[in-house]
C-alpha cells in the first residue's frame, strides 16, 4: 500500500465518521417539535435558540442535509471501490462494496439513528451548529433539485413538500396511542378533528321534523312557556310555514319583554334576523362564520330554499369533543346492545358512525342516517316491522313516526363482534 492508498483510507473512514454524524443529525432534527425546541430555550440550554430556528424552518435545513448525506455516501463508496480495486482487483471490488454496505448501515446508519432516538434534545444540540453551516453551503443546490423533482411528480409541479394525506395522519395518531405516547381520547380528538374538515352541515343538523319552531303570530308569553317546556334557548319563528323562517327568538329577550309588560305582543317583534346556510357548507366554515358574527343557531336550506333543518353551535362542537348534555337533555341512547345480541339504533344516527362505533362496513354514499340507507333499500315509504338485509345486516324498522322511521334494530353476521 503505498501514500496514495492510505490517502484514500483516511479519507474513506473521514466519510463514514461524517455520514454517521450527518445521521444523528437528520435523526434529532426530524424528532424535535417545535414545542420541544421552544422548552430547551426555556431551559437555557445552550445552543437552543439554534436548535429553534433549525426547526423554524425545517424544510430548507433538512434537505440541505438529505444532500449533504446523498453526497457524502456516494463519495464514500466510490473511494472504495477505487481503493478495492487498486488493492485487490476486480474481485475485491466486489468484496469491499458488500463489505461497505454492511459497514456503513452499521456504523452510519443503525447505531447513530438509534442514539439520536435515545438522546433527541442532546443530539439536536450537539449537530445543530453542523446542520446551520450545512444549510448555508448546500440550501440553494438543494432547492434547486427538490425544484427539478417536484417537477417530475406528475400534478404536484412546483409546489411545496411534504405531502402527508389524512390516512397517514391517522395512521400517527393510532401508532402513538398503542405506544401510550398520547392519550385514547386525544387519539379520538385528531380523529374528530380531521373528520371535521369533511363533514357537511347536512350530516350534523337537526331534521325539520325534529325542529321546534314558533310561529310569528304567537304571543310572547307563548314562546317563553314553549322554551321552557323544551329546555331552549332560542327558537326559529316562522310566518306561514316551515319554510318561511323569519327569524329566532332568544328566550332571555322573550322574558324580557315579557317582564316589561309585552307578553301579549307578537314574538316576530322580539325576533332576530336569522342566519341561513345551505345543507352543503363545510362544518369548519360554519363554525367560524358562527363564532365571528356571535351566532348559535343556523336554519339550513336545501337545494330548492325549503327548510332542510336547523344546526346549533352545540352541535357543531359534539363533532370535535362529542355529545354535550346539561340538565335538559333527554338520555335517549343512540346505540343500545340489547340481551341477545341484536343492536337497537336510532334511526337518525350517522351511518359513518355506526359502522365507527360497531365495525361494519354498511354503505354511506348517497345518505346520511340509518333510517335513510332503509328508505332506500326498501324503495317505499316503511311500515312497522319491515325488514332489508345490507352487507349481512338484517336491518328490521322496529317503530316509525307518520312516515319516518325512527327505530331500527340490527341483527349482525355470524361471528361478528361489535362489543
Amino acid at each position: 500500500m503505498n501514500a496514495g492508498d492510505v490517502w484514500l483510507l483516511v479519507a474513506t473512514l473521514v466519510l463514514v465518521l461524517l455520514a454517521a454524524v450527518l445521521a444523528v443529525a437528520e435523526t434529532a432534527i426530524t424528532r424535535m417539535s417545535r414545542s420541544k425546541a421552544a422548552a430547551l430555550v426555556d431551559q437555557e440550554r445552550r445552543g437552543a435558540e439554534r436548535v429553534e430556528r433549525i426547526v423554524g424552518n425545517l424544510e430548507r435545513d433538512l434537505n440541505a442535509v438529505y444532500l449533504a448525506v446523498n453526497i457524502t455516501q456516494v463519495m464514500q463508496a466510490a473511494l472504495v471501490g477505487v481503493l478495492a480495486g487498486r488493492l485487490f482487483g476486480a474481485l475485491g471490488v466486489a468484496v469491499g462494496i458488500l463489505l461497505n454496505v454492511v459497514v456503513l448501515f452499521t456504523v452510519a446508519e443503525a447505531a447513530p439513528k438509534t442514539w439520536a432516538l435515545q438522546h433527541p434534545e442532546r443530539s439536536a444540540l450537539m449537530t445543530a451548529p453542523l446542520v446551520e453551516w450545512i444549510g448555508r453551503i448546500l440550501r440553494l443546490p438543494a432547492r434547486l433539485l427538490i425544484g427539478a423533482a417536484n417537477v417530475l411528480l406528475p400534478g404536484k409541479g412546483l409546489r411545496r413538500g411534504p405531502f402527508v394525506t389524512e390516512e397517514e395522519l391517522l395512521a400517527l395518531a393510532e401508532e402513538a396511542a398503542e405506544a401510550a405516547v398520547i392519550e385514547e381520547s386525544e387519539r379520538d380528538l385528531i380523529e374528530s378533528i380531521i373528520d371535521f374538515g369533511d363533514t357537511v352541515v347536512r350530516e350534523v343538523m337537526r331534521p325539520r321534523p325534529d325542529m321546534v319552531a314558533v310561529a310569528s303570530a304567537a304571543t310572547v308569553s307563548e314562546a317563553v312557556d314553549l322554551c321552557i317546556e323544551r329546555g331552549l334557548t332560542r327558537v326559529p319563528v316562522y310566518g306561514e310555514n316551515a319554510d318561511d323562517v323569519v327569524g329566532v327568538v332568544n328566550v332571555k329577550d322573550a322574558v324580557r319583554c315579557e317582564r316589561s309588560g309585552g307578553g301579549a305582543g307578537p314574538v316576530g317583534d322580539v325576533a332576530h334576523d336569522a342566519l341561513f346556510v345551505p345543507e352543503t357548507k363545510r362544518v369548519a366554515e360554519l363554525l367560524a362564520e358562527m363564532q365571528g358574527s356571535s351566532v348559535h343557531i343556523a336554519i339550513v336550506v336545501d337545494e330548492y330554499g325549503g327548510t332542510a333543518g336547523l344546526v346549533t353551535l352545540e352541535d357543531l362542537l359534539e363533532e370535535l369533543v362529542g355529545e354535550i348534555n346539561d340538565e335538559f337533555d333527554v338520555d335517549a341512547r343512540s346505540i343500545e346492545v340489547l340481551a341477545g345480541g341484536d343492536v337497537l339504533v336510532n334511526a337518525s344516527l350517522n351511518v359513518g358512525d355506526l359502522n365507527e362505533d360497531l365495525g361494519l362496513g354498511l354503505p354511506e354514499e348517497g345518505w346520511d342516517s340509518v333510517g335513510g340507507l332503509v328508505f332506500s333499500e326498501l324503495g317505499r315509504v316503511p311500515v312497522q316491522g319491515d325488514e332489508v338485509e345490507v352487507q349481512g345486516v338484517r336491518m328490521v324498522v322496529q317503530r316509525v313516526d307518520g312516515r319516518r322511521i325512527s327505530r331500527v334494530r340490527l341483527t349482525m353476521p355470524e361471528g361478528h363482534n361489535h362489543d
